[in-house]
């Protein structure tokens, strides 16, 4: 896929997002696929596939390393279980790939949507 030019409103579109997607992670630990998908295929109009794609992509560099060293320094970071994480994620990023490239975007982007209204529900309802 090329990539598309980006004039001064689209620019500021995905600083926006960025921005947005970095605080919420920082604060609660979320950004990826819950704001920056959504935020793609909204405001920026790309496909579901492509969304997800681009958010995988800003992972693929350290965008959390900041956050990681205050919580780290704090003593809120279990290493370990972070490294078993993050290789398994690896693997399972792999396998998920491969899947949704398979399914029609529109199924792909209703499940993304169920998976995203079910964990809300069970967040706000179950202890």
């Amino acid at each position: 896929m090329k990539s598309k030019q980006l004039n001064m409103t689209t620019i500021l579109i995905l600083l926006c997002i960025g921005l947005l997607a970095g605080t919420l992670s920082g604060m609660v630990g979320i950004g990826g696929g819950i704001i920056i998908v959504p935020a793609l295929v909204f405001f920026m109009g790309m496909s579901q596939h492509e969304a997800q794609g681009t958010s995988l992509a800003v992972l693929l560099l350290p965008v959390g390393i900041l956050a990681v060293y205050y919580y780290y320094n704090a003593g809120y970071v279990d290493i370990k279980p972070s490294l078993i994480i993050a290789l398994s994620f690896v693997v399972g990023g792999f396998v998920g790939s491969k899947i949704a490239i398979s399914i029609d975007q529109n199924i792909l982007k209703k499940v993304f949507g169920v998976f995203m209204l079910l964990l809300s529900i069970k967040m706000i309802f179950w202890k």
